[in-house]
C-alpha cells in the first residue's frame, strides 16, 4: 500500500505543483511492484474536487488501474488523514508514505504511533523556491512536537 498525503488543489481544480509531484514520486516508487495499491488522501478544499479525487484522476493518467486506487476524502489535516487511513486499513498493515520530504518525518510518526508499519518512499524533488521551503520546514518543526502529543494521547486512550 502506498498512501500519498494530499496537498493543494488549485483555481479551476487542478493541481498544485507539489501535489503533482507526490503522485509521480508514489506512481514511480509503485513501478517496484507487480500490483501496488494506491490510497491518496484528502479532503476537498477551497477550490475543485477533494486533492484524493484529483491524485486519483492524476494517477489514471499515468496509467494506474481504477482498482488499484482507493479514496480517502476525509482527511482535513495531516493528522486526521492517518486517522482515516488507520480505519481504513485497521492497525497492522505496512504502508510506504507519499509525500514531501520535509513532511515524510511527521506523516511516518503518527503512522508509527498508530501501529501501522510506516517506511518511506523517496520524496520528489522541491517544488517551491528556497524561502518558501524553509517556510514549510519550520512549519514541521511545530507540528511534528504538537501532533506527536496528539498522537501518544489517541494511543493512550484507544481512539485511533
Amino acid at each position: 500500500m502506498i498512501v500519498i498525503f494530499g496537498a493543494a488543489v488549485r483555481p479551476g481544480g487542478g493541481p498544485s505543483l507539489t501535489l503533482r509531484h507526490r503522485v509521480e514520486a508514489a506512481a514511480t516508487f509503485g513501478t517496484r511492484f507487480s500490483a501496488p495499491l494506491y490510497l491518496p488522501t484528502g479532503a476537498k478544499g477551497r477550490y475543485g474536487a477533494s486533492e484524493a479525487s484529483v491524485m486519483a484522476q492524476l494517477l489514471r493518467g499515468m496509467g494506474v488501474p481504477r482498482e488499484r486506487i482507493l479514496l480517502e476524502e476525509t482527511g482535513t489535516d495531516t493528522l486526521s488523514s492517518v486517522r482515516a487511513v488507520v480505519r481504513l486499513l485497521g492497525g497492522d498493515a505496512p504502508v510506504y508514505v507519499a509525500t514531501s520530504g520535509y513532511h515524510l518525518p511527521r506523516c511516518r510518526m503518527l503512522l508509527r504511533l498508530a501501529g501501522i508499519a510506516a517506511r518511506a518512499c523517496p520524496p520528489p524533488p522541491a517544488s517551491t523556491g528556497f524561502w518558501q521551503r524553509w517556510y514549510w520546514r519550520f512549519r514541521e518543526v511545530a507540528a511534528i512536537p504538537y501532533d506527536a502529543v496528539l498522537g501518544v494521547v489517541l494511543r493512550l486512550r484507544g481512539r485511533w
